[in-house]
């Protein structure tokens, strides 16, 4: 890639929809800039990436030629674009009235573009896609759910590092929960989430989205108007992480008598799948409607260590692969048997990475 020096590489403002982008040619980056929003899409590594050491390396330039377009999320970006530029006509008055003040210039800790596009694009697909020209996204979107995880409704939101997607789950939570509130019968909306995550550490990290918490974000920042703040209480919210789906023993048996029983036996000492869902979503009580958060969601996927013609992986590097696509399974088995026991919706905030 030809070096190209940058002195000031911001363009655009955090807080306004990006309108300038720098334009890639059959060399690679240059600083010509284009005076327009960059497409969504990707850039395809050729040859394949190959693994070295713990990351994954691309061996080639990024270069005009190796971008492969997006189209459906531009094509959602645009629907949504032009439901925007419209006033967000067709919301409940709930919405409106949150959008107002998510969107207003004079806040004082104002919320970055790609939050509120996120929320909007959440909205979008729950109370306007179908009334309007947005039905085709609702019908790929069932389609792909269909090939990939029939049992689940999943709707992916890819946000880069550091663009602030624990507000956006914040977001989410207050806009479904005050909805569900203003009309119970609706059953667009729910008020009990399910958020799970990859480890200890993050699920502490979003207590902040439990509005009995001294740190919570909806007052800290500002994501909700005070007057509005008490009734979030309402919403059942539970954090956990993937571990806890794991099936436990329920009863403790040598090792000898397991072997004597035989495996189809020693079943009867750990827990079934709806054991487990009793265990872990206790608190979420009788709720049926549930929203389900999978933060860090590029952690639950399907494939295999060897897949789609990558480098073979031996030793330390293909048992780390198939404990990744193990600890995956969990996750998605753990989906699977919740929303098996209730109308459960799926909601993804992650960094991009690859998806089944």
């Amino acid at each position: 890639m030809a070096q190209v020096i940058i002195p000031n590489p911001v363009l655009n403002s955090p807080f306004g929809e990006p309108d300038r982008h720098f334009y890639f040619d059959e060399d690679g980056i240059t600083d010509k800039v284009v005076e327009s929003r960059r497409i969504s899409g990707y850039f395809v590594p050729i040859p394949q990436p190959k693994k070295r050491g713990k990351q994954l390396v691309l061996d080639g330039d990024w270069t005009k030629d190796r971008f492969k377009e997006s189209e459906f999320i531009n094509r959602v970006r645009n629907a949504v674009g032009k439901w925007r530029f419209g006033g967000h006509s067709g919301v409940t008055s709930t919405t409106r009235q949150l959008l107002d003040y998510w969107t207003n210039p004079e806040r004082e800790r104002r919320l970055f573009f790609c939050q509120i596009e996120a929320l909007e694009t959440a909205i979008y697909l729950t109370e306007i896609a179908d009334r309007q020209d947005g039905a085709w996204i609702l019908r790929q979107l069932k389609e792909a759910n269909q090939a990939h995880s029939p049992l689940l409704n999943r709707v992916a939101f890819k946000m880069a590092t550091g663009s602030g997607k624990t507000v956006v789950m914040a977001m989410l939570i207050a806009w479904h929960t005050l909805n569900k509130l203003a009309a119970p019968q609706d059953a667009r909306f729910g008020d009990a989430f399910l958020i799970v995550t990859p480890g200890i550490t993050i699920r502490d990290r979003l207590r902040v989205l439990l509005p009995n918490d001294p740190g919570n974000y909806y007052r800290q920042l500002d994501v909700v108007p005070e007057l509005l703040r008490e009734p979030l209480a309402h919403a059942k919210i539970l954090i956990t992480n993937y571990h806890a789906f794991l099936p436990r023993e329920k009863e403790a048996a040598a090792k000898l008598t397991k072997q004597i029983l035989g495996s189809a036996r020693t079943r009867a000492f750990t827990e079934t799948p709806d054991e487990v869902v009793r265990r872990v979503c206790r608190g979420l009580g009788n709720k049926k409607n549930i929203i389900a958060i999978n933060d860090e969601a590029h952690h639950c996927y399907r494939g295999k260590p060897d897949e789609e013609g990558g480098e073979k992986l031996t030793g330390d590097e293909r048992r780390e692969a198939e404990k990744s696509a193990e600890e995956a399974r969990v996750w998605i088995t753990a989906w699977k048997r919740r929303s098996a026991r209730s109308a459960c919706a799926w909601c993804t905030i992650c960094r991009p990475r690859r998806f089944s």
